[in-house]
């Protein structure tokens, strides 16, 4: 990868992450609200995990560090194991739902345009195609996805003319099956589950400034489109499966093209974040490299073979299942960073580190707590923030300090 970003990689970069169908599927889920409440919650919860992105990456672009080695800087390395852990289990898991997602769609395409249903088919030619741009983009990633996000920013414009041109929009939802706060706290969780991801490419960035407004812009843009796209396309065509409303109107080959592009973008990313992670885990006890791009390839291939022995069910309790660990375990990292230790570098000692898993374990019950009580702020804002003041409360009394 190129060792320096700019403004517009980082639009280009996060946008076409964010044009994926796992945006849509989350639209999807919220339409029950409601229109005009589910576009509240797209822009209100789209803002809030923005902001909390691009702060962590403020911190990669600072100490030029990746996304979970940064978590070193509260946990220490063995707590920063533990959460590469489980961002591995999590990236594993967006590629499989990505990748069985996709084949799907493109699989209702080809049996409705060429009568060719063939599943399993299209499962393989996706985790191809994703080990491809892997092997390719890696090395070229940057000219290469420019070209390509702006394509596909372009065609998804032209899917979301062709869904709500000729379709009357319900404002109002029938029964709903969510509240506005679960709604908001859905949409919140998708920038959000990028956070342990974001300090991958800010470590590049040639200053702070660029890399936040790049990120910030080109992560909103993608993602408020594609989520609007989700929950209009599910208020228009009621409990109608989402591939049979996106394959209407004609629109199928764009469709198609969306879903390509959009998946290939996005999986990368998935992929070499995971290599990435491990790398880091790896480094930290016996500073040996691995290669980034065969853990890459290799994490594709695990997720396209579950993909096809597994149905991938529950996606809603997929996404709180990220928030409920990466929620509070950032809000202690960004509460240490920005707030207690201001920038400072040391690392925390043996005390402080154990204080910090106690209140993350906190957190993630006050998180559960919040997403059972349907809370209307949703459950990763109110989390974040109880667990920052529990920290700071912590360490005070604690009379914690970084070591010197």
């Amino acid at each position: 990868m190129n060792k320096k970003l700019y403004f517009w990689d980082f639009v280009l970069l996060w946008c076409g992450a964010s044009i994926s169908i796992t945006e849509i599927l989350t639209g999807k889920l919220i339409a029950s609200v409601g229109f005009e409440k589910g576009l509240l919650a797209i822009v209100l919860g789209n803002l809030v995990g923005t902001i909390i992105l691009v702060l962590v990456g403020i911190i990669g672009t600072r100490e030029r560090i990746s996304g979970i080695d940064s978590t070193r800087y509260s946990f220490g390395i063995y707590g920063s194991c533990v959460f590469s852990i489980l961002n591995i289990f999590q990236l594993v898991g967006w590629l499989t739902i990505m990748i069985k997602y996709t084949a799907g769609y493109i699989n209702e395409i080809s049996t409705m345009l060429w009568s060719l249903n063939n599943i399993f088919l299209w499962t393989v030619i996706t985790g191809v195609m994703i080990i491809i741009w892997i092997i390719c983009g890696i090395t070229n990633y940057k000219n290469v996805n420019n070209v390509t996000v702006v394509v596909l920013f372009i065609l998804t414009f032209i899917l979301a003319y062709v869904m709500f041109k000729y379709n009357k929009m319900p404002l109002s939802a029938g029964q709903s099956k969510i509240q506005f706060g679960r709604a908001f706290e859905l949409v919140v969780i998708m920038p959000l589950s990028w956070v342990s991801k974001i300090s991958d490419y800010t470590k590049f960035s040639v200053n702070t400034k660029q890399g936040m407004w790049g990120s910030f812009i080109g992560y909103i843009s993608g993602s408020s489109l594609m989520l609007i796209i989700g929950l209009g396309v599910s208020c228009i065509f009621g409990n109608m499966d989402i591939k049979g409303a996106l394959f209407s109107r004609n629109a199928a080959f764009v469709t198609f093209g969306v879903i390509i592009l959009s998946t290939i973008t996005t999986a990368f990313m998935y992929a070499y974040s995971a290599g990435v992670t491990l790398v880091n885990m790896i480094y930290g006890f016996n500073r040996k490299t691995i290669n980034e791009k065969t853990i890459a390839v290799i994490i594709t291939i695990i997720g396209t073979v579950i993909s096809l022995m597994f149905n991938v069910n529950n996606y809603e309790n997929f996404l709180y299942s990220i928030g409920i660990v990466f929620a509070p375990s950032f809000a202690i990292l960004l509460t240490d960073y920005f707030i207690i230790s201001a920038h400072t570098k040391k690392e925390r000692n043996m005390v402080s580190k154990a204080v910090a898993f106690i209140v993350c374990i906190f957190g993630m019950f006050v998180y559960y707590i919040f997403i059972r009580t349907n809370f209307i702020f949703g459950a990763t804002v109110p989390s974040m923030i109880i667990v920052s003041i529990t920290y700071i409360v912590a360490v005070k009394l604690a009379k914690l300090s970084p070591r010197h």
